[in-house]
């Protein structure tokens, strides 16, 4: 790549996490406080992550494979992104702003493959050139964070000034978008049915017992998942936090210093010993959140947070990786699909209609809440699926130790990222 390139790529990056990470940190604030919303209202809102996933695979396999070029949709989806958020920015209550999120998110989720897939046409050597582009996407996500906190727009109950950030950055990428190199539909004429579009050519990797487990897990894992994405910030907030969404990007800090550390714990642990870490820490981290405050037990909010990087990478990452050895060359891709499916849509959208209720169901009548029990039961259900997980799971053969090239992080989301 020439200099230009990746200094344009980088770029590109850097906006699509900053876009994400500008408002979904703070979504459940934002909705609890100024729109008056329900907890189950915020599992529904949060939701629409997982609607995106599942719809995703048929925008960029119908459309961006086959008809357009993949930086013209990007820029077009960022436009249209653009005038979601603005409209999301003004609604006056629950009602209004839901349509613009669920049709914002299930334009948003195609870009993340988007991005990618411009990203991985311009490189002679992803091994080498991916990551330091992609690491400008969690720092857009950490910087998304730490304006929030910088502006104090939480405590100033100025959260609607979240999308209309994210508005702003969306339009700059959705015009930024149409100067990136030409990266033409690579199946134009060929075509696919649905269980390719969805990866569920790969569903005969759950004849193996051993991936059927983890798979199971796997969705299982993102019940409790949910509850941090949708009711960390609420929380952080409720407790007295300052510029809670900006000490919230440490977790993705965190994310970044495991994933450059992951070769290395592959190579002494192996699968089983890593995934069981990663859904350990789960436990740990809900145990913190459930017995953390910001006066003597400030401590333990931090180490729930900064325990991101081990819940992600040790867990999700390490799926992946495994994923990618048992699939082989075939079903790479589409395997990599079905697991995706399967968390971000059948588990996150399990997860955030149990949290929302469960929120709900321990809310005072003065609107306080129950932190205590509420972290608790996804640190319960955590701590149940690793347990099974141990004595069912049985590790056969070895796994490379390098990270399937292009593996997410989460949004923090994601996050997150």
């Amino acid at each position: 790549m020439t200099a230009t390139i990746r200094i344009k790529l980088s770029i590109m990056m850097f906006l699509e996490f900053f876009i994400w990470g500008a408002w979904f940190v703070t979504l459940g604030t934002y909705l609890l406080r100024n729109l008056h919303a329900t907890g189950t209202q915020v599992g529904v809102a949060f939701l629409t992550q997982s609607i995106g996933a599942i719809v995703a695979p048929f925008i960029i396999g119908l459309i961006a494979d086959r008809f357009f070029s993949a930086q013209k949709i990007l820029g077009v989806l960022h436009l249209l992104g653009a005038g979601l958020l603005w409209r999301a920015s003004v609604a006056p209550d629950f009602g209004a702003f839901y349509p613009s999120i669920l049709t914002y998110m299930v334009l948003y989720m195609p870009t993340l493959a988007l991005v990618n897939s411009i990203a991985f046409r311009q490189m002679q050597n992803p091994q080498k050139e991916f990551a330091p582009i992609r690491v400008l996407g969690t720092l857009g996500w950490i910087v998304a964070g730490l304006t929030i906190g910088w502006l104090n727009w939480e405590q100033r109950d100025n959260l609607q000034a979240t999308f209309t950030m994210a508005a702003a950055a969306s339009a700059l990428l959705g015009l930024f978008s149409f100067t990136l190199p030409a990266t033409p539909p690579v199946k134009r004429g060929q075509s696919s049915s649905v269980g390719d579009l969805l990866g569920l050519d790969a569903i005969g990797l759950l004849r193996n017992r051993s991936y059927l487990i983890f798979f199971l897990a796997s969705v299982a894992i993102c019940i409790p998942l949910a509850f941090y994405y949708g009711f960390t910030n609420p929380f952080l907030n409720e407790v007295g936090m300052k510029s809670a969404a900006g000490v919230q990007s440490l977790g993705q800090v965190s994310e970044l210093l495991f994933m450059l550390a992951i070769p290395l714990f592959f190579s002494r642990l192996g699968v089983k010993k890593m995934l069981a870490i990663g859904m350990a820490a789960w436990v740990l981290r809900y145990v913190c959140f459930a017995y953390g405050n910001v006066e003597g037990g400030y401590w333990m909010l931090i180490a729930g947070i900064v325990l991101h990087g081990i819940c992600y990478d040790f867990f999700f990452v390490t799926g992946q990786i495994y994923t990618d050895n048992l699939a082989g060359e075939q079903f790479k891709s589409s395997a990599q699909g079905f697991i995706t499916l399967a968390t971000y849509g059948v588990g996150m959208l399990i997860g955030t209609l149990l949290s929302g209720r469960i929120f709900d169901a321990y809310q005072s009548s003065a609107g306080s809440h129950d932190w205590r029990m509420i972290w608790l039961i996804p640190a319960a259900i955590a701590g149940a699926v690793l347990v099974v997980f141990l004595l069912l799971f049985r590790e056969r053969g070895t796994v490379a130790a390098t990270p399937a090239v292009g593996a997410e992080p989460a949004p923090q989301l994601t996050t997150a990222s």
